[in-house]
């Protein structure tokens, strides 16, 4: 990641006492969600100090992953087998909609952003660009118009997202290329939604349980109501598949997030 410019506001290096400051004064602040984000951005020191922060405190963590290594072993071979070959299929279709962002714009039509996984271990996220060039560097702007009741950012209508975007958006088109995360590893097709570090910054010891697994490009959440879902029930949804989770769960969530995307249930 690039050093932060320390005129520009949020960017600074902080502590591990001010990253539990910050949260513990947000939470309390913001019990029905967060509308203001204090850490915005990280310098690579503030974002290992966040990592190493979550991966000590999931040390401590009552919550035990259900299945063994076999069980860890199918799940890569899977994920492995099913991401190529949508890759291989959907390449044709992805690189259409890509010209159509680009020359919408003329901006990059891929888009990625660092995100957590399992033991909080920073990746890259790709994603189809649903946003305007700028839009993170806009996201100050916008970050107190949270429609959601927690800590994650959602807006049903975001001035940052593009006409296309919102098209790909509802048709989950725009989540496609994580498919090549799952392919190098850094996600599984089923697991938890790999959350933002500004996000974990705020979370709760109970919170950070999600992180316990391999994020994924799809989980109950997606299934049972996707931007619909209050923060809290999608947290204890996702602790609830660590829980059970298991080769014939996995390919139940497949196919009822085939269905969900398909009925556009709760896309936004």
């Amino acid at each position: 990641m690039q050093k932060m410019d320390p005129q520009k506001p949020y960017k600074k290096i902080v502590s591990e006492d001010e990253f539990t400051e910050v949260a513990l004064e947000t939470m309390k602040e913001n019990s029905g969600g967060v509308t203001e984000y204090p850490i915005l951005d990280f310098t690579e020191d503030a974002l290992k100090l966040l990592c190493t922060g979550v991966h000590e405190t999931l040390k401590y963590s009552k919550i035990k992953p259900a299945g063994g290594k076999a069980y860890e072993a199918a799940k890569r071979c899977f994920d492995i087998i099913c991401s190529a070959g949508a890759l291989t299929v959907l390449a044709v279709p992805l690189g259409v909609v890509a010209a159509i962002i680009y020359i919408d714009d003329h901006g990059n039509p891929f888009f990625s952003q660092v995100r957590l996984t399992k033991d909080g271990k920073p990746f890259r996220i790709y994603k189809l660009r649903s946003m305007c060039m700028d839009a993170e560097a806009r996201f100050a702007e916008v970050q107190k118009e949270n429609d959601s009741d927690g800590i994650a950012f959602k807006s049903d209508d975001d001035p940052r997202v593009t006409k296309i975007g919102r098209f790909i958006r509802k048709t989950s088109i725009d989540e496609l290329p994580q498919l090549i995360n799952v392919l190098k590893g850094d996600m599984s097709i089923i697991g938890p939604r790999p959350p933002l570090p500004r996000e974990v910054v705020l979370y709760t010891p109970e919170q950070m349980d999600r992180l316990l697994v391999k994020g994924g490009l799809a989980c109950i959440c997606q299934c049972e109501g996707r931007s619909d879902m209050p923060f809290d029930e999608w947290v204890k949804s996702d602790i609830r598949y660590i829980k059970t989770r298991s080769a014939a769960l996995d390919l139940k969530l497949i196919g009822k997030t085939i269905l969900a995307v398909i009925m556009k249930k709760g896309a936004k």
